[in-house]
C-alpha cells in the first residue's frame, strides 16, 4: 500500500551538506508518520529522525541533533532529511520509513521501508 524511494545520497567531504529525499507512492501521505534510519556496516540500525503526520513536530536524537533536520511536504508526498556539518561517522545507508506511531525511534513501529540511499563522508 506504501512504496518509498530514497534519493540524494552521495560522496561528501566532512563538513559538507546533503539533502535526502523520500518519495512516497501512497494515496494519503498525511496518514503516516515518517522516519529516517541509517545502517552502517558492522553496526546496528540507528534511528536518525522522525516527524509526525502533519509535519509540525519532529524528534531528533542527540547523535545528530543540531546538524540534521527532518521535514515533509505532504502535498507532494515527499519526506526530506537535511544533513549539515556531515562527519565520517555519518557514513551509512539511509532508509526512510512510514508508520502509525508518531515520533517513534523504534524500527518496530514502522510498517513500510525504502531500499535506502548510500551516504559516504570522507575526511
Amino acid at each position: 500500500q506504501v512504496q518509498l524511494v530514497e534519493s540524494g545520497g552521495g560522496l561528501v567531504q566532512a563538513g559538507g551538506s546533503l539533502r535526502l529525499s523520500c518519495a512516497a507512492s501512497v494515496h494519503t501521505f498525511s496518514d503516516y508518520a515518517m522516519g529516517w534510519f541509517r545502517h552502517a556496516p558492522g553496526k546496528e540500525r540507528e534511528f536518525v529522525a522522525a516527524i509526525n503526520r502533519s509535519g509540525g513536530t519532529s524528534y531528533i536524537p542527540n547523535s545528530v541533533k543540531g546538524r540534521f533536520t527532518i521535514s515533509r511536504y505532504n502535498r507532494n508526498n515527499t519526506l526530506y532529511l537535511q544533513m549539515n556539518n556531515l562527519k565520517p561517522q555519518d557514513t551509512a545507508v539511509y532508509y526512510c520509513a512510514a508508520g502509525y506511531n508518531s515520533l517513534s525511534p523504534s524500527s518496530a513501529h514502522y510498517d513500510y521501508w525504502g531500499q535506502g540511499t548510500q551516504v559516504t563522508v570522507y575526511a
